[in-house]
């Protein structure tokens, strides 16, 4: 079994923070991949193939070798068994993100007693940011250069109809 880890999520979008998280992973995993959840109970903003190509775009954009990004659908810990994996990624940018990550990581352990969930926090400047405020500031025309990674931000302008910059 080699040193890899899966970081989940909807990444609808990707944001700043996530991106450390990927970042921060990368340097501590041989291999991380990026799974990108096909479906949401979220209102989504981008179908799981824009999720996947613009994060795609990130990890290539930055050079992340150790780094690979794909779709799932269904258990997160089915996913992590086919990829030969002990370890998820779960990130917590507040106290309030911790009761349902909690909840999530022992239903997990319930599943599959062999896979660990590792809490990661993004550094502080990013611990603010949710997809859920950026796609909100991003509808009513603000600028979200701040939030998300260059290829993100360009995506969000193309779906909004405004020039990308």
């Amino acid at each position: 079994m080699t040193r890899s880890a899966v970081y989940a999520g909807t990444f609808d979008p990707l944001t700043l923070g996530h991106l450390d998280l990927i970042e921060r992973s990368a340097e501590i995993f041989e291999h991380v991949t990026l799974a990108v959840a096909a479906e949401s109970t979220k209102d989504a903003l981008f179908t799981a193939e824009e999720r996947v190509g613009m994060a795609k775009a990130v990890v290539e954009e930055l050079g992340l070798a150790n780094v690979t990004v794909e779709a799932f659908d269904g258990l997160l810990v089915e996913f992590a068994r086919r990829k030969d994996c002990r370890v998820l990624i779960r990130g917590l940018r507040a106290y309030s993100d911790f009761e349902n990550e909690f909840q999530m990581a022992l239903t997990n352990r319930k599943l599959d007693p062999s896979i660990e969930t590792l809490f990661m926090m993004p550094k502080e400047i990013h611990s603010y940011v949710s997809s859920s405020t950026v796609r909100e500031v991003a509808r009513f025309g603000g600028n979200i250069a701040g939030f998300v990674p260059g290829p993100v931000r360009r995506a969000i302008d193309v779906k909004f109809g405004r020039a990308a910059g």
